[in-house]
């Protein structure tokens, strides 16, 4: 027997971008004035005939009405069905692969509905997915270095990074207790079993951020989250204690929030940490995409330390600002995932949220340095082939981070410009970036690439990358990824990686609605359509590239481009303008 669910087109999305630009545009009346979760429900609910065409379609089949249940969000329908049947209904054939962990997943290769459901149905599962749950994030290089004094000055910034580093180069204050907004929210991403240890933490903060000595963010435990110990190494704990060390320091003394995703077992995917902000967008009995979004209660009770309690559906508020360091090839997914989800991401912005991913460290190749052949869509090695977009970045509703680094030898002057310091990110990454597959461009970037193309396009033709210039394309912005000093597993390390950048633009925001706050203004909500608007608020990086693929792939270059996006923050500039606005 299968567990089938029918993901129902949802309604008003060919008006979710206008709506969205309401709220989020410096030139619109309604800037600012964000929506409640339960207008965004009713809003993009599936119609009435949706629902019934889609039971209509079932029962016709020999798919009994009992047996049919909607979703508590109606954006679902799920039945039970033998193999046999779901063969017969899709017109497919299913098969077991058997995936190197031992796990089986039923899948096929193609299904077909009737022509007339095609307005109404985004995808059915199971069908076409296979097991792609995010396990590594962007950022896992490393170089031990025991011999640091952690009493390192800003003219050492350029080999050693550190939170002060950060604020000289971006103007971002010493935040001051009496200025903390109870309303401001700070939100950190971390998927199980990945986990951040409390000593790290208070080894780093101990030289960079006495006054937090003993502090821990507050745990938000989701489909059975929890701060593991059972295995404690590199992999386990260097993108957590890297997110939580600089997001703790740069924002306090605002607290940060660990939306800790998934249980030890099976982890959780980003669909499990949607699910748990949004019930209308949770499946019924822990749906979602199986297997890529694990299912709860845990199946797997034979592991160890298994989550045996219900799927969280809703029940937690939204940050204010999310950041996240984990990401998808977009490539691995298909399409109708991919656009699913990031009407979710699109959700939360309406109500103000504003969502930040890392763009990865391989260039324009992908996770693991892997390219893809043009002409059968298998990875190549990296040595050539199409170019990778990573996904959510590819997402027009979420702010996608690149990675710079300072120059060699140059020495940062606090309160200073240093808008002069920066070269996008070449030493042990480089700085994700290019053209989405999926996407559209969006409205709000559309000056931006023609800017860019009309004088630095790029070199390459459709075998390498989208070159129709209609495309969504990453990063936004970037920040210092480079020679991040942290602590992880009780040693002194330097990071490196867009994952070290994302959180700080991230904490750069959330000191931004702080600012708001304070004199009575919302939250910044989707920040893109102003940080284009208003892009000569950011430091213009113009030197350096991607590499990969085989290729030196793209070049920063003045104004927007696929390495550095905008460029880098600078937090004076950027609060005087959010302070102008209503």
């Amino acid at each position: 027997m299968l567990r089938m669910g029918i993901a129902l087109v949802q309604n008003n999305l060919d008006q979710a971008y206008q709506f969205l630009m309401n709220v989020s545009d410096p030139a619109s009346p309604n800037f600012g004035q964000h929506w409640s979760a339960r207008q965004v429900a009713e809003t993009f609910a599936p119609s009435r005939d949706t629902v019934d065409a889609a039971k209509a379609w079932l029962t016709s089949s020999g798919i009994s009405e009992t047996q049919i249940k909607l979703s508590s969000s109606i954006n679902w329908l799920y039945f039970n069905a033998s193999v046999a049947e779901a063969e017969q209904l899709l017109e497919t054939y299913y098969s077991g692969y058997i995936h190197e962990s031992g796990k089986t997943v039923i899948a096929c290769e193609e299904y077909s509905i009737p022509e007339n459901l095609r307005s109404h149905i985004d995808f059915i599962t199971p069908t076409l997915h296979f097991d792609l749950k995010v396990t590594q994030p962007n950022g896992t290089s490393q170089w031990e270095s025991p011999k640091l004094n952690h009493l390192i000055g800003l003219e050492n910034c350029s080999s050693v990074t550190t939170p002060d580093c950060l604020r000289a180069l971006y103007n971002i204050p010493v935040n001051k207790k009496f200025l903390v907004n109870g309303k401001n929210t700070f939100g950190v991403v971390a998927l199980t079993p990945e986990a951040y240890l409390q000593n790290d933490l208070d080894m780093f903060f101990a030289n960079y951020s006495p006054a937090q000595v003993g502090q821990s963010p507050i745990l938000e435990s989701i489909d059975g989250g929890f701060e593991q110990l059972y295995n404690q190494s590199f992999s386990y704990n260097a993108e957590p204690d890297l997110d939580l060390e600089y997001a703790m320091a740069l924002a306090y003394p605002q607290l940060v929030t660990l939306l800790q995703t998934g249980d030890y077992v099976e982890g959780g995917s980003f669909n499990n940490f949607l699910d748990a902000l949004d019930s209308t967008y949770c499946t019924f009995d822990g749906g979602d995409t199986f297997p890529i979004d694990p299912v709860f209660p845990d199946p797997y009770t034979n592991y160890s330390y298994p989550y045996e309690g219900p799927q969280n559906c809703g029940g937690f508020a939204a940050s204010k600002v999310i950041s996240t360091s984990y990401s998808y090839n977009e490539h691995d997914l298909t399409p109708a995932y991919e656009v699913r989800q990031c009407h979710e991401y699109m959700k939360l912005a309406l109500q103000g949220t504003t969502f930040l991913s890392s763009s990865g460290d391989y260039g324009v190749a992908s996770h693991e340095n892997l390219c893809i052949d043009a002409e059968t869509g298998a990875y190549t090695n990296g040595s050539s082939g199409m170019f990778t977009p990573t996904f959510p970045s590819g997402c027009p509703y979420i702010v996608s981070v690149g990675a710079t680094q300072i120059k060699s030898s140059y020495t940062l002057k606090p309160g200073s410009d240093n808008s002069e310091a920066e070269v996008a990110a070449a030493t042990k990454i480089y700085s994700g970036g290019g053209f989405s597959n999926v996407f559209p461009i969006p409205e709000y970037q559309k000056p931006a690439l023609q800017s860019y193309f009309a004088a630095h396009n790029p070199p390459y033709g459709s075998d390498r990358y989208n070159t129709s210039q209609s495309s969504r394309s990453h990063p936004d912005v970037s920040a210092n990824g480079v020679n991040f000093v942290a602590v992880v597993n009780g040693q002194t390390k330097l990071l490196y990686g867009t994952s070290a950048a994302t959180p700080t633009v991230a904490a750069l925001l959330t000191l931004i609605n702080q600012a708001r706050m304070n004199v009575g203004k919302s939250s910044v909500g989707f920040v893109n359509p102003m940080f284009y608007r208003y892009s000569e608020l950011f430091h213009d990086i113009t030197e350096g590239s991607n590499p990969g693929c085989g290729t030196d792939g793209f070049e920063a270059t003045e104004g927007w481009d696929p390495v550095t996006g905008l460029g880098t923050p600078d937090y004076e500039r950027l609060v005087q303008k959010y302070l102008e606005l209503p």
